[in-house]
Formats: C-alpha cells, sequence, structure tokens
C-alpha cells in the first residue's frame, strides 16, 4: 500500500512526498521585531484604558500617543527588514482596534460624555465604529486605492485628535488657564468624537507620506523646520500636538474642497467601495 495520508473530509490518499512540501511551506512563528513593537502599542492602548479608568487623563493620554508611535514604527522596520507577514498584518489590525479605536472612545466617554447620558455613550460609539470600519476598509485596499493618500481619516489620527484635546484641557486646567464648566467640555467633546468617527468612515484623500523616502536629500529649510518642531513640541507637547492632529484632521476636507473647485478628480474616483 503506497505511503501517505488521507486528508480530513476526504477520501482522496495524499502522497507522503506531497505533505512532506506541504509541511516545508507552512510558516513556522512570527517576526519578533515588529510584532514586539506592534505588541508594545497595544500594551500601551491597554494602559491608556486602565489611566483613563482611574480619571488619569494626563498619562491616558501620553499612553495613546505612544501606542502611536509604536505603531508607526512597526509597519516600517517590517518593510526595511524583509519581515513583513499576514499574521502581522492582522494583529497589527487588532491592535489598533484597541489602542486607536476603543481607548480614545472610553477615555472621552470617562472625561466628558458621561454626563450626557444616551447621546454620550452614542457619540462614543460612533468612534468606535469608524474606526472598526475604517480598519475594515484599509485592510481591504491595500494596494488598490493610491498610496499616496489615505481614504479618509486614519485610526491613529483620530486617536490623537481626541486625546489631544483631553490632554490639552487637562494641563491647561491643572494650570489654572482655563475655567471651563463640564457642560462645555462635554458639547466640545462631543463634537470632536463624533467628527473623527465620520471622518474615519469618509472619502476625504488625506496625505499619507509613504511617498517621503528618508535617503533623499531635503532643504535646509525643510530640515530647519523639522527642529522648529520638535522644539515647540518639547515645549507644550499637548497643545502643540493638539493643533497639530487638528490641523491634519481637516487637511483631507480642505484638499477635498480645493479638487472640486478645479474640477480634478478625487485619488479615489475610479476605485470601488469594499462589499460589507
Amino acid at each position: 500500500m503506497p505511503r501517505g495520508a488521507y486528508w480530513p473530509g476526504s477520501v482522496r490518499r495524499v502522497p507522503e512526498e506531497q505533505l512532506q512540501a506541504a509541511g516545508r511551506r507552512r510558516p513556522r512563528g512570527v517576526y519578533w521585531l515588529p510584532n514586539l513593537l506592534t505588541t508594545a502599542s497595544l500594551f500601551c492602548g491597554f494602559v491608556s484604558i486602565v489611566q483613563g479608568m482611574n480619571q488619569r487623563f494626563d498619562l491616558a493620554a501620553m499612553a495613546c500617543f505612544f501606542a502611536l508611535i509604536f505603531d508607526s514604527l512597526d509597519g516600517r522596520v517590517a518593510r526595511w527588514t524583509g519581515t513583513t507577514s499576514a499574521f502581522g498584518e492582522q494583529y497589527d489590525s487588532l491592535s489598533d482596534m484597541v489602542s486607536f479605536g476603543a481607548a480614545p472612545a472610553l477615555i472621552m466617554y470617562e472625561w466628558a460624555l458621561k454626563g450626557l447620558g444616551k447621546f454620550g455613550w452614542i457619540a462614543a460609539f460612533v468612534y468606535v465604529a469608524g474606526a472598526a470600519l475604517r480598519l475594515a476598509r484599509f485592510n481591504t485596499n491595500l494596494g488598490v486605492v493610491d498610496k499616496r493618500f489615505f481614504q479618509g481619516l486614519p485610526s491613529p489620527a483620530a486617536a490623537a485628535l481626541v486625546v489631544g484635546l483631553i490632554w490639552t484641557f487637562t494641563e491647561l486646567q491643572a494650570m489654572d488657564l482655563v475655567s471651563w464648566r463640564g457642560s462645555d467640555l462635554a458639547l466640545l467633546g462631543w463634537l470632536i468624537t463624533v467628527y473623527a468617527g465620520l471622518t474615519m468612515v469618509s472619502n476625504a484623500p488625506f496625505y499619507s507620506f509613504k511617498t517621503m523616502n528618508p535617503r533623499r536629500r531635503v532643504s535646509f529649510m525643510t530640515a530647519f523646520a523639522v527642529m522648529l518642531g520638535f522644539g515647540l513640541v518639547s515645549l507644550e507637547p499637548a497643545l502643540v500636538l493638539f493643533l497639530f492632529f487638528l490641523g491634519y484632521g481637516v487637511s483631507g476636507w480642505l484638499y477635498a474642497l480645493w479638487l472640486r473647485s478645479k474640477r480634478l478628480p478625487s485619488p479615489f474616483a475610479r476605485h470601488d467601495e469594499p462589499e460589507l
């Protein structure tokens, strides 16, 4: 009788040589470096949620920004080292859902939306749903859409917009520079949360920075502007980062309006939406 085995649910005998070839093709283990960075991003997202539950909103916001840094590194490290994998892509999406989907919504709910009752948790859910749909659309559009632009606000930028608001006003209130009432903060938080959630699932084109070549020479003024940016962040990190992501959060809509005024097509005009 020829040596081999039966596939489960089949009566066809598979030769042993074919089984050995399939075993050689099966990936074993995972690449440790990019997935370590993804784990660090996931850990920061978890810490962000815990600190938000403990009413330490400044630490919660900072942990979310650290998650953003690790998330921006894992994909680049995987590409630079040739260690990209399907496992890493799925793991990164699950991590993003925690760090940039659930965490910002829960922190904002604890900070300002809880007093609004059902309108508060609905706003938080709009953000969570927007992040989930944004990540699902991003995964299905890989290699299809124009890589120069994101279709909708990316979830890390949306998270930075939401927690940046919390961090900024937490710092300003600690320094007695603002004395806003809770109702005012609740309204502002509600608007920012809903705006970020809806913009994530929009078709507005946001520049992705993926075409920037780190090996290309830049002008002296560009290098000076980068150093000036780092200096401003070091002076008032909460306010400067919030203003930066606020500007980025509206840049896609402004660019879409500019394209319409010039009667130019959107980068996603010929791209069909993924089926639900």
